[in-house]
């Protein structure tokens, strides 16, 4: 069996060597070359066509998102684990959008590191839970309210003709709906929002940016 070839990109020359130190005494995998920003990380890439690249995110010159886009854009077989003390959410995001395998914290155990450029390399996908939490976290924040709250996208037209002041008449009117229909839209959402009459309901859709 091949062992897995490795490529440690950082800026930091004390990481990469820490890091070169603790994968090289696993026995499946060789770390074959360092690169201390990313325009030197896509040269190596090209000479030496690691398995797996760890990538740091800041660097000078070029840094991890874009050498990463330009890898995975020219090798797509190249596997890339962004690997950073940083936890913004936006950066894991870009970097799975662009392709990376996988993003773990410096601060992991070094088992755990290698047993995930392991899971990599056989074209697992590696993050973790913190991770995983914020990210779904972060998707529903971003969702759009009137989904928070299972308003169907009838309901959400309803909705704003009644924060326009339209009477259930000009609604049914303006959505070639009959009169009581609309009212069967307005009564679920009451329910949805939790209200009891068409002034509580504007007052929370406007309050909560649905309208």
């Amino acid at each position: 069996m091949n062992n897995v070839r490795i490529l440690l990109v950082d800026d930091q020359e004390l990481i990469r060597e820490s890091l070169s130190i603790v994968l090289n005494i696993e026995e499946d995998i060789e770390v074959i070359g360092m690169a201390e920003n990313g325009r030197v990380a896509v040269e190596m890439c090209e000479r030496e066509q690691p398995d797996v690249v760890l990538m740091d995110i800041h660097m000078p010159e070029m840094d991890g998102i874009v050498a990463t886009r330009l890898i995975k854009k020219s090798w797509p077989q190249i596997r890339v684990i962004i690997l950073t003390t940083f936890q913004e959410l936006d950066y894991v995001v870009e970097a799975l959008d662009i392709g990376a395998e996988g993003y773990l914290l410096k601060a992991i155990h070094p088992k755990d590191l290698a047993t995930g450029i392991r899971l990599v390399n056989r074209g697992g996908t590696l993050i973790n839970q913190q991770m995983a939490r914020l990210m779904a976290s972060h998707l529903k924040q971003n969702e759009p309210k009137s989904l928070r709250h299972g308003l169907s996208e009838r309901e959400q037209q309803v909705l704003e003709y009644l924060a326009r002041g339209l009477s259930n008449r000009e609604t049914a009117e303006k959505l070639f709906l009959s009169e009581g229909t609309v009212k069967n839209y307005i009564s679920s959402i009451y329910s949805k929002l939790e209200v009891r009459d068409r002034l509580q309901a504007v007052k929370k859709a406007r309050d909560e940016g649905i309208v």
